[in-house]
């Protein structure tokens, strides 16, 4: 265990958020993606999860120490309902609130279709698994960078 550090990110999580960078993108997913099939073509390589959590709590642990961009609009998105994009299930509510708290004040995600959220996760730095159960529990966050005190 680790002072300030919440205890739910395990040593592989904090080592993939510490090895991000500007612009990096970790995508936050629910049990019925397609996680170990994608995770390969990631920088990471493989796998992490955070599988005893929904995606809320998992949110809430890591934007307790990973910055989100600031400088774009895509800053964090969901995946969209097929059929109903501008639906918001519960899940998605909670992951929003999430990152409200996060920062301070409201910051709307972006919405992203289904099939180009599987090719964004391609391209992503990681991709950590929950165990959320409800459908459309999927994420991207993009992290940001922490600005000097001096």
């Amino acid at each position: 265990m680790l002072k300030g550090i919440d205890h739910r990110l395990n040593a592989d999580l904090l080592q993939a958020l510490r090895a991000m960078g500007h612009g990096d993108m970790l995508m936050l997913t629910d049990v019925n993606f397609p996680g170990a099939a994608l995770a390969p073509h990631t920088v990471a390589g493989r796998l992490l999860t955070m599988e005893n959590l929904t995606a809320a709590e998992a949110a809430r642990a890591i934007l307790s120490v990973l910055p989100l961009d600031t400088f774009v609009h895509d800053f964090a998105a969901r995946m969209e309902v097929v059929g109903d994009p501008a639906a918001i299930p519960p899940v998605q509510a909670e992951v929003q609130a999430e990152i409200d708290r996060a920062e301070g004040r409201p910051r709307p995600m972006t919405a992203i279709d289904r099939f180009a959220y599987y090719d964004l996760a391609k391209q992503a730095f990681v991709l950590v698994q929950t165990g959320e159960r409800r459908l459309y529990g999927c994420f991207m966050f993009r992290k940001g960078v922490i600005m000097p005190t001096e």
